[in-house]
């Protein structure tokens, strides 16, 4: 019956922070469904893999799939205590670094291939607060021709309890220098909550608005994303 009763909640705040973010205009949100998986191979080996919907540094609608293996230090006891909440194990850990393929598809755009590398440090704060600084390059080639990204994604979040339930909202920044037009040429903006369900599912519901001054006119967008993020483990620590 406490199961179920998570169950709703869950739901009900997913559903909730979706159209409470819909701005009068829907017809111009774009929704970016996620789905990513992570199974833990030992004390300091993650694997990951993710397929997603989204628009990134002004490019078009697309699909991205592919695979990572990220490594990080041993948790440390304070980054526990602000993550106790949160499903994702690489958050209780002061640096991480991932490496990763995604292969990228958009309607009537060629194929693209992205190698990512990114490196992620964890910050406790006082009242609960936990500050990730997330710094990440992409290198994407298609046609024979290849550009790069550099992206800084900041995220702050807290867990709050309802009952004895446990919420993670957030708010996030994410900058990206883009060596197409040699410039920073987009900013995002993200608010959103995490929702864990039992050990293995977690759901994050959110909001992002993306500021693009690559090309004249600047270009607004916006859109609602949904993601369901799966935790498996095979370490038996």
């Amino acid at each position: 019956l406490r199961m179920t009763r998570v169950h709703k909640t869950s739901w009900s705040w997913t559903f909730l922070v979706c159209f409470a973010w819909l701005p009068a205009r829907a017809q111009d949100v774009q929704f970016y469904p996620e789905f990513d998986a992570n199974l833990k191979l030992n004390s300091v080996v993650r694997l990951n893999f993710e397929a997603k919907g989204d628009r990134e540094a002004g490019d078009p609608v697309q699909s991205q799939i592919g695979p990572s293996i990220q490594l990080y230090l041993k948790p440390l006891i304070k980054l526990k205590e602000v993550t106790a909440f949160d499903l994702n194990d690489a958050k209780s850990r002061f640096l991480v670094v991932e490496a990763g393929y995604r292969y990228l598809t958009a309607p009537n755009t060629p194929t693209d291939n992205r190698m990512i590398l990114a490196v992620t440090s964890n910050f406790p704060l006082k009242a609960g607060f936990l500050i990730s600084d997330r710094n990440r390059a992409d290198l994407d080639w298609k046609n024979g021709n290849s550009t790069w990204r550099y992206r800084n994604k900041s995220t702050l979040q807290r867990a709050v309890p309802i009952f004895s339930y446990h919420l993670i909202p957030y708010v996030a920044s994410e900058p990206y220098y883009t060596s197409q037009y040699n410039k920073w040429s987009t900013t995002a903006l993200y608010a959103g909550c995490l929702f864990p369900v039992g050990k293995h599912v977690q759901f994050d519901s959110y909001f992002e608005h993306e500021n693009n001054t690559g090309k004249r006119p600047n270009k607004q967008d916006r859109g609602v994303g949904l993601a369901l993020h799966l935790y498996f483990s095979r370490d038996k620590q």
